[in-house]
């Protein structure tokens, strides 16, 4: 809801509309409703689109607000990415200790994001993973109630619910993020062309090219929820630069690359994503289905 606020607050200024000309529709996704079990155990990430999805397509409501780290690579036809808003920081934010360094031998840290899971085995093999699911009250409240040690949030969300003063943000340089973490996408039909003309006022051009990148990487490496993947891009000029990791689930294994490539040059993600599953081992590779 409160990237929906901020949806809807950056449209009316945009337009310069009272507030009052959007409507906020409330949708309960299933993800929100199955909480004891890990995404990849009850269907993916769909599970935060369907509802909105259909509810498009029915036309009950001309727009969608996404986290664009929780939509599936591969979208309807009938669907449009209409807008992405300005990234925000990308980070992972630390509870319960003030680095991955600073917690104690033999850890249990909760999460149940195999990315997150991986990345943490792989410096810190000593600990072990708890799965942990929900929204952010839920997750400090288990993380209080002693379940786990440790967990980690993404700084975005925080920052969006007023409690970035809280955790301990890990460096980029140490730890990377989802792809398409931290921005905020809205999606519309693909024939309505009033709204994606509307929703065009408020797409961030830069933020849309390495969201599109990053989902474009995604999908050449066959990845899905089961697929541990970090990435970290940068946007100068007409330029990405690209920082990609897959790891093994049990963090043993890990491959990385690089690419620098012109905004509107995919074909340079395929074959970053080709080289990464060259040279991964099998036990990273197997996670992956590589149609690139």
């Amino acid at each position: 809801m409160a990237q929906a606020e901020e949806a809807r607050a950056r449209l009316c200024a945009a337009h310069g509309w009272g507030e009052e000309a959007i409507a906020l529709v409330p949708v309960v996704a299933t993800g929100d409703r199955i909480q004891d079990r890990p995404l990849a155990e009850i269907g993916g990430k769909a599970l935060w689109t369907k509802e909105l999805d259909q509810w498009l397509y029915e036309g009950q409501i001309d727009a969608a607000v996404h986290s664009m780290k929780d939509v599936e690579t591969i979208r309807p036809d009938w669907l449009a990415i209409a807008a992405i808003l300005p990234r925000v920081d990308t980070r992972d934010v630390l509870f319960g200790a003030a680095s991955i360094a600073d917690l104690p031998q033999g850890a249990r840290v909760g999460t149940s994001a195999p990315r997150r899971a991986a990345q943490m085995l792989s410096a810190r093999p000593d600990c072990t993973i708890v799965p942990f699911r929900g929204n952010v009250a839920t997750r400090l409240g288990k993380l209080a109630a002693g379940e786990a040690d440790a967990t980690l949030l993404a700084a975005a969300g925080l920052e969006r619910l007023g409690q970035d003063h809280a955790g301990t943000p890990l460096p980029l340089g140490q730890w990377l993020p989802a792809p398409a973490q931290g921005a905020i996408g809205i999606e519309c039909r693909a024939d309505d062309k009033g709204t994606q003309a509307l929703l065009a006022a408020i797409d961030h051009g830069p933020s849309h090219a390495q969201i599109i990148a990053e989902r474009a990487l995604l999908l050449a490496l066959g990845g899905n929820c089961h697929s541990p993947i970090a990435v970290r891009s940068a946007i100068e000029a007409d330029e990405i630069t690209m920082h990609a990791v897959l790891f093994s689930p049990d963090g043993a294994e890990r491959v990385e690359g690089h690419a620098r490539f012109a905004t509107d040059d995919l074909a340079a993600v395929t074959y970053l994503a080709a080289d990464l599953l060259a040279r991964a081992a099998p036990a990273i590779a197997v996670h992956f289905s590589g149609s690139a």
